[in-house]
């Protein structure tokens, strides 16, 4: 007891969180009673000042609302009620005991409320809904209000029932006349509740008028909003409100009609979504009833729309009005009523097929097909016949496009084929014909297989001409093949494929014969798009690898079947890895009889080797890495060849045989790239091997990237622990000497050196010695880009030596023969790469792209700012241009309002593709505020500060005459568009005189997008206004 009273007259001294929680544990553990709570707070309960009083009522209110249900009686439940109810006549006391009573009603392990008698739960309603006044309350207080009665109502309805109209009185007193969105949610929900379960008989038209007051909702929620609700929330709780009971339906529906012929297209739409779902529960007599009046203004929305939303919401309200009419009818007898109407109304203004309103005519017939089935029916049996008629007229032969475009066709598939079939020959009726072909292939189940290979057979004659303006249909031909190569591939093989393939040369055309080497080009495209199913594909692989082509058409062939692989392991499909044994060893074996010398068409068989392996179990990926190496660095090929494709006798494969290897076979380190297992037992070692053959004998760029892919690969996936070959001391730039300053420029740009010179210091080299007395050494940029794939391998993997190796690029600034290499390879470090990706099981962690940006960001920024040296400024700023472009941005939306002056100053590099990569990024930024809204960028955006200069510069790297480049010219381009759309025109008033008159001269540009972005920057300008 002494405790209660100190805990009482402390909180009423000074109120805390502390008391509270001290006397609900006192409680909980049995040392407190809430008698003892109730005695200590006797004299405030009692109290004539109204600061103690309500205090001392508050106190009891926030105790009982923290207490456990274990706590309380049927007794102390009873007193406790009877308690709260005579406060509600205190004006001072009246909150604190509303938050008492909610805490009453909220005991799960008691059904307070029931415990009461009747005369005592009488006295509870009676004085809220006497004492209670609303309107002098505020939202947190009106709240409380109604958190009581939603309780009440989730816990307690079956008392609330059996008081009847009392209870529903005194409720809809209390809700009129709601404001606050949080409470209406809660207003809304109650309401439903009501109309659905409760006997509202004689009281429907107060609970209709107290919500549909709120329709249509026009709320918008305010910036910041901690509570969350949107317009959408209160649109979807009113909807359910006001279709919970078929007493409304007499109210609303004119209503309704009000508010769709006069509302705003946004009023519109919320209307007739309203309307869909209230139709069917205010049932068949409203909707009767109301019928053509609905009709009218629905047919005005379909047949003169103000938007496709609209119209299709229009159409959605159509099809359930319908359904709604006529849900019990299950007859075929003729039918009355509105769709009869609308069937015939539609039917008269189809009579004139080229007028404008035929079209949606059609969409009304479509969408009556798809209500009940009697209603499809009827639709059906009238409309089919005079389509048909139109459709086979010849007085009608402009207008057949417009009589074939309906999917209601399909129940009479037999003579639909065949006139859509008849129509494919004329050029006015293609398109439409080939959609409708579509739909009825599609339709599963409506077509037997003679039928579709009369489809087939009638598309091929589309494919199979050549004249121009068929080109656009023979795309959709093509689609329509697609889709039935999926569900009977049979006839593609047996009908199409003869087609395509006795299109394609056995001999490339000559280099002259462009319309030759178009048709080809045409030809596996459709082939590409056609053999994905594995039957057809398997077809493809036989016919497109058995002949012997010359180069410069086999490159063709192979990205044909590269493109189609690519779609199927892109899709999962489980046919590929067979592909190992049947494509693998084919392409392996034309590399090896140097039948395939065209770098080009090597690149494209390493891809293919790469897809197949990728959906390669682990075991057998490790079984064909491991025949892979043997065959590069033993010779051992056979493996690689096998049954009829084996190898002649004397053939040799010595790859990296120093310096006998031909260079047809050096070339072929790009297949050996594409292992995605590297079964090596001493990495280190061969990565020596691997980096000494790229840097001094590799003849092409091809040759030491596809090394470099290897070495990366490698390392990505061996590095973790203690690597010798990762120490700083082997790092590319101190094995390759390539801040040794004492040469001449010549020789560290081109790689050539004199013997004695020690440009490499690395164990296990042999020279290469040339004629001329000179030494092959990699030149200044090799070593940097391989310096950076290393770099990159280990960056994905977030190792620890990932940004010493990146630390020493930044070392080589200030040495003008490397320092813009290093300064790019910065960047390109951060990029996507093609090698290193999950599906090549390289380890990749999460954010280690925001990490990189994190540690070298701060260090860029930081030297363009406190360098002396204007030379080591730009070069910084060439990291930064090559950076920003390979990193997420949001690692550096912060750094925003600081990169700002310097992004500015790196639109004036000289390189063009850092200069495009700046204003891709600066387009990013300008795009964010877009989104973000005008509000937004008004009020905030660090794009105004620097709008002027800006515009000044983009104007400039618009024009042909300053910059050459078509890439900057419409990115610049686009980023002058965006302009006016985040920058208060206040700003920007000065310029636009200026940009519009620049601006014309760009519409000149002999570059047909440059002048497109420019026509779309100067119309933003030109509406650009206060």
């Amino acid at each position: 007891m002494e405790a209660a009273e100190r805990y009482v007259r402390t909180w009423v001294a000074s109120p805390r969180d502390k008391e509270i929680e001290d006397t609900v544990s006192g409680i909980a553990d049995g040392q407190l009673k809430l008698v003892h709570v109730v005695k200590a707070l006797g004299e405030y309960l009692t109290s004539e000042e109204d600061d103690l009083r309500n205090k001392g009522v508050e106190f009891l209110a926030l105790v009982v609302d923290k207490c456990p249900p274990e706590s309380f009686n049927l007794q102390s439940v009873k007193v406790l009620v009877a308690f709260f109810t005579s406060k509600l006549e205190d004006t001072e006391t009246i909150i604190p005991a509303l938050k008492g009573i909610l805490a009453i009603t909220r005991i799960p392990t008691l059904n307070p409320i029931t415990l009461l008698t009747s005369v005592q739960r009488e006295l509870l309603f009676s004085m809220i809904f006497a004492n209670v006044k609303m309107q002098s309350l505020v939202q947190v207080q009106r709240h409380t209000v109604f958190c009581i009665f939603d309780s009440l109502v989730a816990l307690h309805r079956n008392v609330l029932k059996n008081m009847g109209d009392r209870f529903l009185s005194g409720y809809i007193a209390l809700a009129d006349g709601e404001k606050d969105p949080r409470n209406l949610m809660i207003t809304f929900t109650i309401a439903r509740v009501l109309a659905i379960e409760f006997d509202i008989s004689s009281k429907f038209e107060d609970i209709f008028n107290i919500t549909f007051c709120y329709f249509p909702i026009t709320f918008r929620q305010p910036l910041n909003d901690p509570y969350g609700i949107t317009a959408d929330d209160l649109k979807n709780t009113l909807r359910l409100c006001l279709s919970a009971s078929p007493l409304f339906g007499n109210l609303a529906v004119p209503l309704f009609l009000d508010k769709v012929n006069a509302g705003s297209p946004a009023t519109k739409r919320d209307t007739l979504q309203t309307l869909a779902t209230c139709l069917p529960v205010y049932g068949p007599r409203v909707a009767t009833n109301s019928a053509r009046k609905l009709w009218s203004s629905l047919k005005l929305e379909i047949f003169q729309p103000t938007d496709p939303e609209t119209e299709e919401e229009a159409l959605n309200t159509t099809q359930v009005l319908i359904k709604t009419i006529y849900a019990s009818e299950a007859i075929d007898a003729d039918i009355d009523g509105l769709a009869k109407e609308v069937c015939e109304e539609c039917l008269q203004i189809l009579k004139e097929p080229e007028k404008s309103q035929a079209k949606p005519a059609i969409r009304v017939l479509c969408a009556l097909t798809s209500t009940t089935a009697s209603v499809s029916r009827y639709t059906l049996s009238h409309a089919v016949p005079h389509l048909t008629k139109l459709f086979v007229d010849p007085d009608e032969i402009p207008n057949r496009g417009q009589s074939c475009r309906g999917d209601f066709l399909l129940p009479i598939q037999g003579r639909s084929v065949g006139h859509f079939g008849h129509r494919l020959k004329a050029q006015s009726s293609l398109r439409p014909a080939i959609d409708g072909l579509s739909a009825l292939v599609t339709t599963s189940g409506l077509l037997d297989d003679q039928e579709i290979g009369f489809v087939v057979q009638n598309v091929n004659e589309v494919i199979a001409s050549q004249q121009d303006d068929l080109l656009g249909a023979s795309d959709a031909a093509l689609d329509l093949l697609k889709i039935i190569s999926i569900k009977t591939p049979s006839h593609i093989t047996q009908m199409t494929f003869p087609l395509l393939f006795s299109a394609l040369p056995d001999q490339a055309p000559a280099r002259e014969d462009f319309e030759g080497r178009e048709k080809y080009r045409t030809v596996l495209s459709a082939l590409s798009r056609l053999c994905a199913h594995p039957d057809l594909f398997e077809t493809l692989v036989v016919r497109l690898s058995d002949p012997e082509p010359s180069a410069a058409y086999v490159h063709a062939l192979l990205s044909t079947l590269a493109d189609v692989l690519s779609r199927k392991v892109e899709n999962g499909d489980v046919d590929v890895s067979k592909y190992l044994d049947r494509l693998v060893p084919r392409c392996s074996t034309s590399l090896c009889t140097e039948h395939l010398r065209l770098r080009e068409a090597q690149g494209v068989i390493a891809q293919l080797v790469s897809l197949v392996t990728q959906s390669l179990s682990v075991q057998r990926q490790e079984k064909f890495a491991a025949a892979l190496f043997s065959a590069y660095l033993k010779g051992e090929i056979a493996p690689l060849a096998v049954g009829d494709l084996s190898l002649p006798e004397n053939s040799h494969f010595v790859p990296f045989d120093v310096p006998s290897s031909p260079e047809s076979q050096t070339n072929l380190v790009s297949l050996f790239s594409e292992a995605v297992r590297t079964p090596v037992d001493d990495e280190g070692t061969f990565l020596v091997r691997l980096l000494n053959w790229s840097i001094r004998h590799a003849k092409t760029t091809m040759q030491r990237e596809c090394a470099w892919h290897i070495i990366s690969a490698i390392v990505n996936k061996h590095a973790s622990g203690e690597k010798w070959y990762l120490s700083p001391a082997r790092s590319p730039d101190q094995q390759y000497k390539i801040s040794e300053r004492s040469l001449t420029p010549h020789f560290r740009r081109f790689g050539m050196t004199r013997s004695p010179t020690p440009l490499i210091q690395m164990r296990d080299v042999v020279p290469s010695q040339h004629g001329d007395g000179y030494e092959r050494c990699g030149s200044i940029f090799d070593v940097v880009t391989y310096h950076s794939q290393i770099s990159r391998s280990l960056l994905v993997r977030n190792h620890p030596q990932a940004l010493p190796f990146v630390s020493r690029l930044f070392e080589l600034f200030g040495d003008i023969e490397v320092e813009w290499d290093a300064a790019r390879a910065i960047g390109q470090i951060g990029t996507a790469d093609k090698v290193l990706t999950k599906r090549n099981h390289a380890v990749i962690k999460i954010l280690h792209s925001q990490k990189y940006a994190s540690s070298i960001l701060p260090r860029i920024i930081e030297g363009i700012q406190n360098s002396t040296e204007q030379s080591r400024q730009t070069t910084h700023l060439v990291a930064l241009a090559a950076l920003i472009k390979a990193i997420p941005r949001l690692a550096y939306a912060h750094e925003m309002p600081i990169l700002m002056p310097l992004l500015i100053r790196g639109l004036s590099l000289p390189d063009p593709t850092l200069r495009a990569g700046v204003i891709d990024t600066l387009l990013s930024a300008a795009q964010a505020d877009e989104e973000a809204g005008p509000k937004t960028a008004e009020e905030g955006s660090f794009v105004a500060e620097h709008a002027v200069s800006l515009t000044k510069i983009m104007l400039q790297n618009s024009m042909i005459i300053e910059m050459p480049d078509a890439r900057v010219r419409v990115g610049a381009l686009k980023y002058l568009a965006i302009l006016p759309k985040i920058v208060r025109y206040d700003i920007l008033h000065p310029q636009k005189a200026t940009v519009l008159r620049e601006l014309a001269k760009v519409l000149d540009d002999p570059k047909r997008l440059v002048r497109k972005e420019a026509v779309d920057a100067r119309t933003n300008w030109f509406t650009y206004s206060g």
